[in-house]
């Protein structure tokens, strides 16, 4: 990015990554271990509630949202709708993140999570296709990569809250208090960290307002479509990312539950994920910097490669220092890879259709996060250890390594 310094819109887009990370910090560390609580207090074996987790919370989310995402992005493309939609979206997460906070029993608590998880994605799909409107192709890897560092270092500002809260119970609190006051933390500071973008942000790229938007969107949906499948390099990106996103998903979200479930201390496994996020702060700005000299793809790839490792080491885990160095190799790459990704497909497509192209984006990133934890979740059913599921997280990789290597050398015969 040089010397020119970071536009007001610029600011205000990263400081959502800010706000909404701090909801995926505590779903990746605290809500799976509180939710594995309640399950077994209700007689659930810990294996169990590691498969209930991965199939009815994630997946149950992502499903719903992954077949959402293309007509809903396809309605945000019209003029001032994206920012409409991700209002409506915002509170569904935060009006279901306070539901579950106060939920009774593990039933009730999946469904309002649940309902919480889809206005947070949801979010992140109109959040992603604002990238086009706040900066230029040349900015995009890093400001994207910014976002994701500056989410990864800010989020852990109302976790260690929360944690020092669980940890040292101040005023004669209970565990179960603390950890729900540390749950409305995180949910106040996902809103107020909000409204820098909601002031801000305008959409610059829109399409001009139709009679029937409905039934417009729905046919540009089809036209959409058709141009994916003529796009042969777009359409092997978008693939590859299908099934490389789906391991990285699926480390971060199935990840404290196959460590409680291979007997990791709860303690150990949050700090470990602390480090995750601060180990991932200087990575991902390092990684868009990489970007600028070698190209996007090309880290991407080295990323995937580092990502078979981490399933093969995961898939030997048995300590907590493994789980320690997991958490170190984790945080260099995960930030990385998602934002250059990000930032490389905003470049790929019509600006003015971003919100349509990134629902499309954001459906095979959720399928593909609907699958990993079924992989995982099925695992652990067949085989009473979820170890072989992350080892068959290694496949997904090379598929989409493979995938992503075409799409690169189409984009080198399209450049001559």
């Amino acid at each position: 990015m040089g010397k020119q310094k970071m536009t007001k819109e610029e600011k205000s887009w990263i400081l959502y990554d800010v706000a909404n990370s701090a909801f995926i910090m505590t779903l990746t560390a605290t809500i799976p271990i509180y939710f594995r609580a309640l399950a077994t207090e209700a007689g659930i074996s810990a294996t169990h509630a590691t498969s209930i987790w991965g199939t009815c919370t994630t997946s149950i989310a992502i499903l719903i949202l992954a077949l959402l995402s293309p007509i809903l992005g396809a309605l945000a493309d019209y003029q001032n709708m994206k920012k409409r939609i991700f209002v409506i979206f915002l509170a569904i997460g935060i009006g279901g993140g306070i539901a579950f906070t106060v939920a009774p029993n593990w039933i009730t608590f999946l469904v309002f999570f649940i309902v919480s998880r889809i206005g947070y994605t949801a979010c992140n799909v109109f959040y992603d296709a604002m990238l086009v409107d706040v900066t230029t192709d040349e900015r995009m890897d890093q400001i994207s990569s910014f976002g994701y560092a500056f989410g990864y270092i800010g989020s852990c500002i109302p976790f260690i809250a929360g944690i020092i809260l669980i940890l040292v119970k101040p005023f004669g609190l209970t565990t179960l208090l603390a950890t729900q006051i540390s749950f409305v933390i995180t949910i106040v500071w996902w809103f107020l960290l909000t409204i820098p973008l909601l002031k801000n942000v305008k959409q610059t790229h829109y399409l001009r307002p139709k009679k029937n938007i409905v039934k417009h969107s729905f046919r540009r949906l089809y036209v959409t479509f058709m141009k994916l499948k003529k796009n042969k390099r777009l359409l092997y990106y978008i693939l590859g990312y299908f099934f490389y996103i789906d391991g990285v998903y699926t480390i971060i979200s199935m990840a404290t539950s196959y460590g409680g479930e291979v007997g990791i201390d709860s303690t150990q496994m949050i700090l470990a994920l602390l480090l995750t996020q601060i180990v991932a702060f200087p990575c991902a700005i390092w990684s868009g910097k990489l970007a600028e000299r070698f190209g996007s793809i090309k880290i991407i790839k080295i990323f995937i490669l580092i990502y078979c490792g981490i399933c093969f080491y995961g898939y030997l885990l048995d300590s907590a220092l493994d789980f320690w160095i997991l958490a170190v190799l984790v945080g260099m790459c995960q930030g990385g890879i998602q934002a250059l990704s990000r930032s490389y497909f905003g470049k790929l497509i019509p600006k003015k259709e971003s919100s349509e192209y990134f629902g499309f984006f954001d459906i095979f990133g959720k399928f593909a996060d609907f699958f990993g934890p079924l992989i995982i979740s099925l695992c652990a059913l067949i085989f009473h250890s979820s170890s072989y599921g992350v080892l068959a997280l290694i496949v997904l990789f090379l598929i989409g390594f493979i995938l992503i290597q075409k799409s690169e050398k189409l984009a080198k015969t399209e450049e001559k």
